[in-house]
């Protein structure tokens, strides 16, 4: 089985568009979207339409979840953006997304953790910085989880794999739409691609255990990147040129 991941979209269209293209010639069985689908500073209203228009196996991201349960005061840029753009069609839609899912025998998808779409699962925040967080760590995040064969997580839009001492393959396809962001929890943190391009991976058992293939897509970031700065995101605009905070 061919299993295409997406993941961290966060209302790139254009991004988005370039994926479903590039995926058109990769022979997959099935298509899983990691959530964290609309929030970001470019289309959110014209990808959730797409995306509802498609035959994907999706889950809910933490701003999913924010956007259905805080206050319009309480919400960054990116969430007042989808917030004032999308319908009631597209809340139904959001609604009703689990925040887990089994795709396929042996396949386990969710945002951040399996209990937490906050969580960073092949990362781990010090003061410091960022590094890749240990198999200890990881296993302690996964917890009954680490069993599964293959564990697929976005959140941290980077793109990673580690093999568990189980055997089980966890996979980060890296984000379609967002490349860089800061954050300032649980300390002051970057998160960069280093490149624009938009980012997916493809995972495959043929040979008897999972494998990934991890893919970076040219498209069009300077229009994405025009449309955010339209938008008063010259934050998003930038990590879309460049892949950099």
């Amino acid at each position: 089985m061919r299993i295409a991941v997406l993941s961290d979209v966060h209302g790139n269209l254009p991004a988005l568009d370039a994926v479903l293209s590039h995926l058109e010639v990769q022979r997959v069985d099935l298509v899983v979207d990691l959530g964290d689908l609309l929030s970001g500073g470019v289309q959110p209203r014209k990808t959730a339409d797409r995306l509802m228009a498609l035959d994907h196996v999706v889950v809910a991201g933490n701003h999913e979840r924010q956007l259905l349960t805080s206050p319009r005061e309480r919400m960054g840029a990116s969430d007042r953006l989808a917030h004032d753009t999308i319908t009631g069609e597209h809340r139904a839609w959001l609604a009703g997304l689990p925040a887990t899912a089994s795709p396929a025998p042996g396949v386990l998808a969710f945002h951040g953790s399996p209990t937490d779409d906050l969580a960073y699962l092949l990362e781990t925040v010090e003061p410091t910085g960022v590094r890749p967080a240990t198999v200890a760590e990881v296993l302690d995040r996964l917890g009954p989880a680490a069993a599964v064969p293959l564990l697929l997580c976005g959140h941290t839009h980077l793109q990673r794999e580690l093999r568990l001492p189980t055997g089980a393959l966890v996979l980060n396809p890296g984000s379609v739409g967002w490349p860089a962001y800061a954050d300032d929890l649980p300390h002051p943190h970057v998160i960069e691609a280093g490149t624009p391009h938009a980012r997916y991976a493809v995972a495959d058992d043929a040979e008897g255990a999972w494998r990934a293939e991890f893919h970076a897509v040219t498209y069009d970031w300077d229009a994405a990147a025009t449309i955010a700065e339209g938008n008063g995101r010259p934050d998003v605009a930038r990590a879309l040129r460049t892949g950099r905070v």
